[in-house]
């Protein structure tokens, strides 16, 4: 039996119509097993509205946030940012994976471990949001959900090349060892923070953190660059 409250607090908004969530959380071969191809009763109409905001959500954020990136940057990571493996990920970190209502027949094969069952539920989820609550609403849970990947996306194009470029200092009389640690996680699921350290044959060189494991350790070679330059 579905707990909506438990659910409206993984999402972190309570619905006034509790109907537009079940709705959100009811995959099409579950509906069918007892409603026939009723499109109301499972959730790729609501889908369907959720792709259109999240896309719309994320272009205005990486305009506004990001003036420097070229148009052709912006879409590159915008796809990045809303592909199935993202928005999979938040549902599973968000614990959501296990509420969605499937069919026998997904269920016998891991439906709820299906990415691209899983990417469109977070966006029937924004759709419902947006119809039960506004634009507004839907814009603050959706950033709250997906924002510690939108900036770890962004923040590749500064830092994608950090850990390569601390190898290639590194090595450049000959093969050394380098290896980064993960120290410690803060947070809650939804919201944590990861602290990475880099080693040189052993020795911490640098120290960096981030909302994802590899964001922490791109800092963290950043760090050892900027301290190896000086």
């Amino acid at each position: 039996m579905l707990s909506l409250i438990d659910i409206e607090k993984k999402i972190g908004y309570v619905f006034k119509n509790k109907e537009l969530l079940k709705t959100a959380l009811t995959h099409k071969s579950y509906a069918y097993e007892r409603t026939g191809e009723d499109v109301s009763k499972y959730n790729e109409r609501l889908e369907f509205l959720g792709d259109a905001i999240l896309e719309h959500i994320v272009s205005i954020y990486l305009y506004n946030v990001e003036p420097k990136l070229k148009e052709g940057v912006m879409s590159k990571k915008r796809a990045e940012i809303v592909c199935e493996a993202s928005l999979s990920r938040i549902i599973r970190e968000r614990n959501l994976a296990k509420d969605i209502r499937l069919g026998k027949c997904e269920i016998n094969t891991g439906g709820n471990k299906k990415d691209a069952i899983l990417a469109d539920m977070f966006e029937a989820i924004l759709g419902a949001v947006y119809l039960d609550g506004g634009y507004d609403e839907a814009n603050r849970v959706c950033l709250d959900m997906i924002k510690s990947t939108i900036d770890y996306v962004v923040a590749k194009e500064d830092t994608l090349d950090y850990k390569t470029r601390l190898q290639e200092i590194l090595q450049r009389n000959g093969n050394v060892k380098i290896e980064y640690v993960l120290e410690k996680e803060q947070g809650k699921d939804h919201a944590k923070m990861f602290f990475s350290a880099v080693y040189f044959n052993d020795k911490k060189i640098g120290e960096g953190s981030g909302k994802t494991k590899k964001l922490s350790e791109q800092n963290a070679a950043k760090q050892a660059i900027e301290k190896i330059k000086d």
